[in-house]
């Protein structure tokens, strides 16, 4: 197979992307575990900015490049935050706790997604960079990744953070019924991924909220 040196060069745009994306996401749940009482995440070095304290060498690095070369794109994923919910300090439920850490991640997604759409449009309407740029490609597609990133975070499928959140909207009467469905939920993910018209249900909102935000900051700029 033959990659022009063009082509490796935004495969690794999309690399670093990711790893930076991934990153934030990552310490978003070290953060907010930490900050409920679980010392958990910082004890384990993972309350940073540090991609390298939150990448996992599947699925931020090799994943993601051999998809990028093989022109699939598709996802990555980065090491889990570890913390114990039973370690939250009095006063916050434990169901609470697991849906503020999930719901955390994905937040912090769609905040770097945002403000990298407004420092896209303040550097391309004062002229700093051209619309022909590549600077100006990788601004975009670096915020609609964040973007994609949160609503497919937000699946209510387990691992994914909206499975978390899913489990602890379950009566525990149900429980037992939702641990066994989740068994195939990665299954399910996968699907989700791997078949087009099925990722349109992340795509879709991912794109529409991409085009708010830009929107939004093209009338304020």
């Amino acid at each position: 197979m033959n990659i022009t040196p063009e082509q490796m060069r935004w495969v690794l745009i999309y690399v670093f992307t990711l790893v930076v994306s991934v990153a934030l996401h990552e310490f978003g749940h070290a953060f907010m575990a930490d900050k409920l009482g679980d010392d958990t995440p910082r004890r384990q070095g993972r309350v940073t900015l540090n991609p390298l304290a939150h990448a996992d060498p599947i699925g931020t690095l090799a994943l993601p490049l051999l998809g990028g070369i093989l022109g699939g794109g598709g996802f990555g994923w980065g090491r889990p935050v570890e913390w114990q919910p039973a370690r939250v300090r009095r006063g916050i439920s434990m169901a609470t706790a697991k849906i503020l850490v999930a719901i955390a991640g994905p937040f912090m997604n769609i905040v770097l997604g945002t403000v990298l759409a407004f420092t896209h449009v303040v550097l391309t309407t004062k002229g700093v960079i051209s619309p022909q740029s590549d600077m100006n490609k990788v601004l975009y597609f670096a915020s609609i990744t964040n973007f994609t990133l949160f609503f497919f975070n937000l699946l209510p499928l387990p691992p994914l953070d909206g499975g978390h959140v899913a489990e602890s909207f379950t009566p525990y009467r149900h429980r037992k019924t939702f641990e066994q469905w989740a068994t195939y939920a990665p299954f399910i993910i996968l699907g989700v991924m791997m078949i087009p018209q099925v990722r349109q249900v992340f795509l879709i909102p991912a794109g529409w909220c991409t085009r708010t935000v830009y929107d939004a900051a093209l009338a304020l700029f």
